[in-house]
């Protein structure tokens, strides 16, 4: 994924700080906003590990952190559910007025009990996923039990949460008791996914089922097995974000791609800007591209590494169709390919551009039981592959305008 760090205003103004995720192959077809756990950061590699398979799918992806935490402004002792609830509304608003209205909210931990209340908040959120979300928000409070009697005496106190120290005041406490997302659930009428593992020793699995039962469908729950709080296993957040991108795709907006108008095999279509094109084979759809260094945005191959790709598949298949005929067991074929222009050997003017030829490295793997000759013999056959001989044939082709539009 690409990522730009961005920064933008809290209610306070208080500059929160954050980052941007978008998928690298395509423009985002949506926004999603993702919330941490409690006392966490934008960077924690389950957030990163999800926001990285959400891109996968097409969504791009703002993660922050919350005012006083990770490397954003403000003081965590002043902060409480609330402040959470109106940071992710900051964040909603910062993207539909820079980029994008978000139509997806995602919250690990107390993160998704805040995503819940942020979501009654914001028109534009049609989907909610909460990871490992409590049912009510002073679940943390027993995080901070031990000082609970010197926060109600002194107003604060200093408390270790996950090996790190945090000043709790007495209004933090006040806050979280005062919350109950019960009646958010039962009036909200968007799509929720609640996600949570059985085996969570921080927020047990009866969180999710009351926060199932309280909201009204579309409603979905998946079992995190095995899965600890934090998502720790790098398997277990990815299965999360390719579940919550598959989930999601049914209630935000995904533009479909349009049949281009065509009778011939392949068709091409390139707008105004750019060098992003779409390209259909038949059903097909690929997407060819520049590199960034020459005014593309790289979400593709390029032309040239298109073609190189049809050499390397046609190669394979033709090597295989040929083993498989003989009977001969060919377990893999890797065909690898370089393209360049080069001085023909012969050339008498080598320092004239116009002399340059197109040069087609290829290196072939072949994994399998195979003698010298079967191999000598599987290697004259690659070079014999219809695309090569199309490559070295003379080519003709035939341009004609068509004035249709």
């Amino acid at each position: 994924m690409a990522s730009t760090k961005i920064q933008f205003p809290n209610a306070l103004g208080e500059l929160l700080s954050a980052k941007l995720d978008v998928p690298v192959n395509q423009h985002p077809h949506t926004f999603a906003v993702f919330a941490h756990c409690f006392t966490c950061n934008k960077n924690l590699s389950a957030v990163r590990n999800i926001s990285r398979a959400l891109n996968q799918a097409g969504i791009a992806v703002l993660r922050f952190d919350f005012t006083g935490l990770g490397e954003s402004e403000g003081e965590f002792a002043d902060t409480n559910f609330t402040s959470n609830v109106e940071d992710l509304i900051a964040a909603c608003t910062f993207l539909a007025e820079q980029y994008q209205a978000p139509e997806l909210i995602v919250g690990h931990s107390l993160g998704g009990a805040a995503v819940i209340c942020a979501a009654d908040k914001v028109a534009s959120i049609k989907a909610i996923a909460t990871i490992g979300a409590p049912f009510a928000p002073n679940h943390v409070s027993h995080l901070i039990a031990t000082k609970a009697m010197e926060i109600e005496a002194a107003g604060e106190a200093e408390v270790v949460i996950g090996g790190r120290a945090f000043k709790v005041k007495k209004q933090f406490l006040e806050d979280i008791i005062a919350q109950s997302l019960t009646e958010k659930l039962r009036k909200m009428r968007k799509a929720i996914l609640v996600l949570h593992s059985p085996q969570d020793e921080i927020v047990e699995i009866e969180n999710a089922a009351k926060l199932y039962h309280a909201a009204f469908h579309p409603k979905s729950f998946i079992s995190l097995d095995g899965a600890d709080h934090l998502l720790s296993d790098k398997a277990d957040s990815n299965y999360t974000g390719t579940v919550i991108a598959n989930w999601a795709s049914r209630y935000i907006t995904v533009s479909p791609k349009s049949m281009l108008d065509s009778d011939k095999q392949v068709a091409v279509r390139l707008g105004e800007k750019g060098f992003t094109s779409e390209v259909m084979v038949r059903h097909h759809h690929l997407t060819a591209d520049e590199p960034a260094s020459v005014g593309g945005n790289d979400f593709g191959p390029t032309p040239y590494e298109l073609v190189s790709a049809g050499l390397g598949a046609c190669t394979a298949m033709t090597i295989q169709m040929y083993a498989r005929r003989k009977k001969w067991l060919v377990e893999e074929v890797v065909v690898h390919i370089d393209h360049k222009k080069d001085h023909a050997e012969d050339c008498e003017h080598c320092d004239e551009t116009k002399n340059k030829i197109d040069v087609f490295d290829r290196t072939i793997e072949l994994k399998g039981d195979l003698s010298e000759e079967q191999i000598t013999r599987l290697m004259e056959i690659a070079d014999r592959c219809p695309v090569h001989r199309t490559l070295h044939e003379e080519v003709l082709v035939k341009t004609a305008l068509d004035d249709r539009s």
